[in-house]
């Protein structure tokens, strides 16, 4: 027999060799034409085309000229236009001199640069009314700050005592409005949480106490006259509900604390909580487990609603909450010391300043006009954005708050917005305007020995001056 070769029979196989070889060559054509792995594997072929149309080289023999800087878009905005002081005592004396006016006539106008009043007239200290409320405002703003809010609690002392404590909310109402604004905490909301929270230990019966003890001194200030009393104003007090009014005459509870915690205790009983007894007044233990607790709107919400319809109540909380954050007590003095000191941290002028509450509501106060002027300057700065809210809830002259009703003849009345304030021989302003070139000036007006049988007539006097700021061509 014949042995195979081993050569012989390998030689098929190795006939296969040039085709596969040729094969591999075409795929790597193919795959460096399809893929370009020629220049990226082995940096042959031609570089890649530019990406950015920037770096595309001129072509040879092109000379390019040098770039010069784009015409602007649009023309600098102009610089804001300033008062001609001559042109705005012009427009003043057109009304400071009326006998209507009475003899006692304060007028600062000035520009929102600071310096110098573009208009001083009679600038010595004036009874201001509720221009106070500026102040008062300013003040809180600064010391407390614009998120600042005010918690009414009920806490826990025992299985079934509980108490109603009140953390200084001034805009308490006794039910949910959410048509009102600012959106206010309310006690039927308080005394549901409260259910709930005792329902869920079973408990069904409770005895309640109540605490207005945050602030103190006089519910009054003994520079108020007493027709006052439940009549202009109500008792100040760290708990009430819608101000201390009740749908009772006089309008005014004579005790705020504790018709809270009687209408408190109704809205539990309607939760299913039965209160057993009277409510009583106490203090809370401040280690007491807390319950239920319903929160104010912003110290910059409050202050706008202050301003804008000058309530008395709410301007007078706002001050001792400002004592209590100054370390002062929360009462009439120690909120007239802190809302001065704050200004004067400011850098706020107070000179001859004399203020005996927070709403105005006292004879005895006494307020520069100059100082006024500071106030809404100050509040009205670029960088001030915390105190933006004593500019935004100041009434617009014709629209809004307390000036919605006034201005009805002028002819520019939304140029004007401004706190007013008013008592008995005493009319004022205190605002800003925007005349017709778009200059914008602050003034403080204000006449406080007006006769009685005068005092429209001076109301209006005043308004037009003020809307006759507005309506000047007053700029340089």
């Amino acid at each position: 027999m014949r042995r195979r070769d081993g050569r012989h029979g390998n030689g098929a196989a190795w006939r296969w060799v040039p085709v596969v070889l040729v094969l591999a060559v075409l795929a790597a054509a193919v795959a460096g034409w399809r893929y370009d792995l020629g220049p990226r594997w082995f940096g042959t072929g031609e570089p890649p085309e530019p990406s950015s149309p920037a770096a595309v080289p001129p072509p040879p023999g092109l000379e390019l000229p040098a770039p010069e800087p784009p015409e602007p878009v649009a023309e600098p905005a102009p610089a804001t236009p300033t008062a001609d002081p001559a042109k705005v005592q012009r427009v003043v004396d057109r009304y400071v001199d009326k006998k209507k006016l009475g003899r006692s006539v304060h007028v600062v106008v000035g520009d929102l640069s600071g310096g110098r009043p573009l208009v001083s007239y009679g600038a010595d200290p004036a009874m201001p009314a509720s221009t106070t409320k500026l102040l008062t405002s300013t003040a809180a703003l600064e010391v407390l700050g614009p998120d600042r809010t005010f918690a009414t609690t009920v806490v826990r002392e025992g299985r079934e005592r509980i108490t109603l404590v009140g953390g200084g909310d001034p805009l308490l109402a006794l039910r949910p409005d959410p048509d009102v604004r600012p959106v206010r905490a309310d006690v039927v909301t308080l005394a549901r949480r409260t259910a709930a929270a005792l329902e869920a230990d079973g408990v069904r019966k409770v005895r309640l106490g109540y605490d207005a003890s945050l602030f103190t001194g006089p519910a009054y200030s003994p520079t108020w006259p007493p027709t006052y009393r439940l009549d202009v104003v109500s008792p100040i007090s760290a708990l009430w509900v819608d101000e201390g009014r009740a749908p009772v005459y006089p309008g005014r509870t004579d005790d705020p604390p504790a018709y809270a915690a009687t209408v408190f205790s109704a809205a539990l009983a309607k939760a299913g909580v039965k209160v057993q007894g009277a409510p009583q007044e106490t203090k809370a233990d401040p280690d007491a487990e807390e319950l239920a607790r319903v929160t104010s709107p912003t110290v910059a919400d409050i202050v706008e609603h202050v301003l804008a319809v000058s309530d008395n109540e709410g301007a007078e909380v706002l001050a001792r909450q400002t004592a209590l954050a100054s370390g002062e007590p929360g009462s009439f003095t120690g909120g007239a010391a802190a809302v001065t000191a704050a200004l004067q941290g400011l850098g706020i002028r107070t000179p001859g300043l004399e203020l005996h509450d927070g709403s105005g509501l006292s004879r005895d106060d006494r307020i520069d006009p100059d100082t006024l002027v500071d106030v809404l300057r100050t509040a009205s700065a670029d960088d001030r954005p915390e105190l933006r809210a004593v500019v935004s809830g100041l009434p617009v002259a014709g629209y809004t708050g307390s000036l919605a009703y006034r201005f009805a003849d002028a002819r520019h009345p939304g140029r004007v917005r401004a706190k007013t304030g008013t008592l008995m021989h005493v009319s004022g302003l205190a605002g800003l305007a925007t005349d017709l070139d778009g200059v914008p000036m602050v003034f403080a007006l204000i006449a406080d020995k007006v006769r009685s049988v005068d005092e429209w007539e001076a109301r209006v006097i005043l308004d037009d001056l003020a809307a006759a700021l507005g309506a000047c061509h007053c700029s340089r």
